[in-house]
């Protein structure tokens, strides 16, 4: 057996069928003393485990080791497996053959390790749209922010971005960071456009793309995009793992992420009674410490599950499952989906939503106490956004005024139809009866 041949011989679902994934049959509790099969639509938050994922991982986890520098088998087998996940990762997100694949704790972890990376004195431009994650480590990291307006269309994002770089100063280093899909309202932005608008001025641009890698083929070269940042726990892998995969010059003359083992080359003694530290230039620069082999092997396996699934097909189901949700909460009375670039902008599976007279959070409660549902409410990591599309204030279920939240359903490829089916008939009840006390 060799770790990075760790293969499962499974038959290939039928075509616009769900794929199987871990949590499918759980039974969970109802308010009425009944159960009923658990309904996960939270996928933008985190997404169950495709079960070919956990398959390949439970096949290595007999052989698994220390990595890097171990002699014994387990530890060179490991080795290999954890080398080949990051070769697997860059043909999934089409890097150019000089770009390099870190593995991070998650798209949090990875776009903080670029912020410390970036050169003194550059200037980063970011929107009022993004996720915390993509928002906040600029600033934290002694960088200048610009945060653009959220953008009325994609043709406006890329204006708003022309003038901001346009006004900036020619000589110094800047970047963009811009989401793929959002996390609130699933849109997809114009990524190919900004990433030229962003070179034409002499700026580098990093996608964030947790929420798209997920839902839509991610190609680095095609998009020429500078670095992409992405979740496992969002792609169908468990067990806590992330990826930054980009260019590789600003990596190479940063400091080490983490100070500490494997991210060492040499270490000596100084004459000062010190130490002197010579870095790797590798990836290795910014993974010190034991990696974490497993999730880096549960990346590599999704990135194989859903390729070998066809993307094409995926993307097309998930289509058909976004159109059916949308219709169905265009029929319930006082339900607004929210949404920046209008009701017809393409999105991935993900939707967010408010409802007259009700307090996000109570709905999703009474989803889940009543119907087994689980979807996600509050400003889900992007206050700025959702106030902006919710209201700032309004007028919640119980008569308290104070800012607004949603209710968000996401959902992916191991969806099945009858969860969006019970999902929409539970709103349309509950908007027409109440909840029950």
């Amino acid at each position: 057996m060799s770790a990075c041949t760790v293969d499962i011989v499974s038959t290939a679902p039928a075509a616009l069928d769900p794929l199987p994934v871990l949590g499918h049959d759980v039974r969970v509790p109802l308010a009425t003393g009944e159960e009923v099969t658990y309904a996960a639509l939270d996928y933008a938050a985190s997404a169950p485990a495709l079960q070919r994922v956990w398959d390949d991982v439970a096949a290595y986890a007999p052989y698994y080791g220390s990595v890097h520098r171990g002699a014994g088998y387990l530890s060179r087998l490991s080795t290999e497996l954890f080398e080949n996940s990051r070769a697997e990762v860059a043909s999934f997100l089409g890097c150019r053959a000089d770009d390099q694949v870190l593995f991070t704790r998650s798209t949090t972890d990875s776009l903080n390790l670029l912020a410390s990376a970036l050169p003194h004195g550059c200037e980063v431009f970011v929107y009022e749209t993004e996720h915390h994650a993509a928002l906040l480590p600029w600033g934290s990291h002694g960088h200048r922010v610009r945060v653009l307006d959220a953008p009325a269309s994609p043709a406006l994002a890329v204006e708003l971005l022309e003038r901001a770089l346009a006004a900036r100063d020619p000589y110094g280093p800047a970047l963009v960071c811009v989401t793929g899909a959002s996390n609130v309202t699933g849109e997809l932005w114009p990524v190919r456009e900004l990433a030229a608008a962003a070179h034409a001025h002499g700026a580098r641009i990093v996608l964030d793309a947790a929420q798209l890698a997920p839902h839509h083929p991610v190609d680095i070269s095609a998009l020429d995009v500078d670095w992409v940042a992405l979740s496992g726990h969002k792609l169908y892998a468990p067990f806590g793992a992330g990826v930054l995969a980009g260019r590789p010059d600003w990596l190479r003359e940063a400091e080490p992420y983490l100070a500490g083992g494997g991210a060492s080359r040499h270490v000596v003694r100084g004459a000062d009674g010190g130490v002197a530290v010579e870095w790797h230039t590798t990836e290795a620069r910014h993974e010190a410490g034991s990696p974490n082999v497993i999730g880096a092997y549960a990346i590599a396996a999704a990135c194989r599950a859903l390729r070998d699934a066809g993307f094409d097909r995926l993307v097309e189901r998930e289509r058909q499952l976004v159109r059916r949700v949308r219709e169905g909460l265009a029929a319930v009375p006082g339900v607004r989906v929210l949404s920046l670039f209008g009701a017809d902008a393409p999105r991935v599976g993900v939707l967010s939503f408010v409802v007259d007279g009700w307090d996000s959070s109570r709905l999703a409660a009474a989803l889940s106490a009543e119907y087994g549902i689980g979807v996600r409410d509050g400003l889900f990591c992007a206050h700025p956004f959702v106030r902006r599309l919710a209201g700032e204030t309004g007028e919640a279920g119980d008569g308290a005024r104070g800012p607004r939240n949603a209710v968000r359903v996401s959902f992916g490829a191991g969806t099945p139809d009858e969860h969006v089916e019970r999902f929409l008939r539970a709103v349309g009840e509950l908007v027409a009866r109440g909840d029950r006390p």
